[in-house]
């Protein structure tokens, strides 16, 4: 199956839970200028609206996720006074 290579690395967010090897759910992802759906498979399960990172496609509209915090989230207020 074709890979979509432009969805790896991005983040979205769960529409649906994922069930870990019980079952997929469902993430949006912000790609191409727009925003999209797919599939999304954890290793382990991860609840409607948590934020995740796609890590790999499957083809055919389906993707591997981790949950994903943001690491610049950590600085607070301090990134925004920087510049």
């Amino acid at each position: 199956m074709v890979q979509d290579d432009a969805v790896i690395g991005c983040t979205g967010e769960l529409l649906v839970g994922t069930r870990g090897a019980a079952g997929p759910g469902e993430i949006l992802v912000r790609v191409r200028g727009g925003s999209e759906t797919f599939l999304a498979w954890s290793q382990e399960p991860l609840p409607t609206g948590a934020t995740v990172l796609v890590i790999e496609s499957r083809g055919c509209r389906e993707v591997d996720v981790i949950e994903w915090a943001d690491p610049l989230d950590a600085l607070g207020g301090a990134a925004a006074d920087a510049g």
